[in-house]
């Protein structure tokens, strides 16, 4: 083994057409695994769609295959979204401990897109395959990778990183970048960067890649595409993607998740207890029927970010990026505000018939569901949602007293304005509730933010409360006659606002 390892020049080691790999063996395909500079991603990996296979099929713009009947089965990728491109370079640049997972990509000499080079044999059938491997010691396992600039290589698993990777390293050249709508044309937006010196670093980063061959020996050229495709479609299926759930609870960045999870295993309302069944549900993002659960782990981030949004600037400047870590100390008063609104829901009435051993079926069911409930809207994860963005807003924008605003509260559901929402006379009824299809509506939500601020006291603007009572009309409205609050039809016109609140 040492007299194998004289004879290489380990200078070759850092030679952009050699790579150091290991080989693994998985199934019918020997793979190996090493690691390069992203810069080097940038020059060598190409996308799927730019074989020469689809040469003529080629969408110049996006760089995406055109669909029709001669490349409909050969196509291997998903299309680009280039929209992605931003916010996969800006989440390189911004996060300290950014991190993509390895790319797999594969590798394509000239000669197996030209049937009539001497690698293949009168069959048809690759004499060697794609990739030329110089091992470095006995058992052939650990070498070299050939890879000089007349072999293609391309992203079978990973072309959205790669696309991010060439961002940054266009930003890094330029220091601008465009950024583009999801088929690839400008949106007239660029991100720049104010100093280049501050990101040239990244470029050396490295990053793990797994090479497979785009032949092997004894394959023709339709079995080796075949083999590809396969792989694809095998790598994509088995990733689970992790639940909404799971996501809040492994999220390190997002200062809403963190608060979120940290009340949830700390407020007597939400933490375990082996006396009674457990009050949060850890995956899902919706509470099924039969669930005896108070709220999610999702809703209780959303519920964090409706209500901490007016107070803390946590949310990324843009959609789609990973938001930076807020301070402990913010974290520490995060959690001190959400703990806050939790003590006072508890003095709910409905809350305390949940302390006191009422099942939360009981009090979330609609009277015409099985083990028919109350109907309360705070049994919902959608009407939780709703009213902790409200109070957010009313506490850190317009500076109400919580103390105040759960004195209206507490009379509000002793006088029936939370539970029922079933049932006409209820304001939440056409809202929160479709009586067409007799269940929750999620998409009114932002109304019902809009009506619990009125409720309580936070609208007083002629206008707006105009267009509030226009968009309550409308949403209990059907087919040009509305149902008020008596529960008979009138004229959409006739349909008014409740009170507001008082102590």
């Amino acid at each position: 083994m040492a007299k194998k390892l004289q004879k290489i020049n380990l200078k070759s080691f850092s030679n952009s057409h050699q790579v150091i790999v290991q080989k693994t063996n998985m199934g019918t395909t020997g793979a190996f695994i090493g690691s390069v500079s992203l810069e080097w991603v940038a020059q060598r990996v190409d996308f799927a769609s730019q074989l020469p296979l689809f040469k003529h099929h080629l969408d110049p713009l996006s760089n995406n295959i055109i669909r029709d009947d001669r490349t409909i089965e050969e196509i291997q990728q998903r299309p680009l979204d280039w929209s992605r491109q931003s916010i996969l370079t800006q989440y390189l640049i911004s996060q300290t401990n950014h991190k993509f997972p390895p790319l797999l990509v594969v590798v394509s000499p000239d000669w197996v897109d030209d049937l009539s080079a001497i690698q293949w044999d009168d069959e048809e059938k690759a004499l060697s395959p794609a990739i030329n491997f110089l091992s470095l010691d006995e058992q052939e396992s650990f070498g070299l990778l050939e890879l000089p600039d007349s072999v293609r290589i391309f992203a079978l698993d990973g072309q959205h990183r790669l696309m991010g990777i060439k961002g940054l390293i266009d930003l890094i050249n330029t220091g601008k970048l465009i950024q583009y709508t999801k088929d690839k044309k400008p949106t007239g937006a660029i991100f720049e960067v104010k100093n280049r010196e501050d990101i040239i670093h990244l470029a050396q980063e490295k990053i793990g890649i797994e090479f497979i061959p785009a032949v092997v020996a004894g394959e023709t050229r339709l079995e080796a595409k075949r083999r590809i495709r396969s792989i694809f479609v095998h790598v994509n299926l088995m990733a689970t993607p992790l639940s909404k759930g799971q996501l809040v609870l492994l999220n390190e960045d997002n200062g809403f998740a963190i608060v979120a999870r940290k009340v949830a295993v700390t407020h007597f309302l939400l933490k375990a207890d082996q006396e009674r069944s457990p009050r949060v549900d850890w995956d899902k993002a919706n509470i099924t029927a039969k669930s005896t659960v108070l709220t999610t782990l999702q809703a209780l981030q959303d519920m964090a970010e409706g209500y901490l949004e007016p107070y803390f600037n946590w949310k990324p400047t843009k959609k789609g990026l990973i938001p930076l870590r807020p301070s402990e100390e913010e974290l520490e008063k995060g959690i001190y505000h959400f703990s806050q609104l939790f003590d006072y829901l508890a003095t709910l009435p409905s809350y305390q018939k949940l302390e006191a051993g009422t099942d939360t079926i009981k009090l979330r069911h609609f009277s015409h569901e099985k083990f028919a409930g109350e109907g309360n809207l705070l049994f919902r994860p959608v009407g939780q949602i709703a009213l902790a963005q409200a109070l957010g807003i009313l506490v850190f924008k317009k500076n109400f007293s919580l103390e105040l605003l759960f004195q209206k509260l507490r009379q509000f559901e002793l006088g029936g304005g939370l539970s029922g929402i079933e049932f006409p006379q209820s304001i939440w009824y056409g809202i929160i509730y479709d009586p067409n299809k007799q269940r929750i509506v999620v998409s009114g939500r932002d109304l019902a933010v809009k009506l619990m601020i009125y409720l309580l006291g936070g609208i007083d603007d002629r206008m707006e409360i105009a267009y509030l009572r226009e968009a309550v009309a409308k949403a209990r409205t059907v087919e040009n006659r509305a149902i008020g609050f008596e529960g008979r039809f009138v004229k959409p016109k006739e349909v008014g606002l409740p009170a507001v609140l008082t102590v």
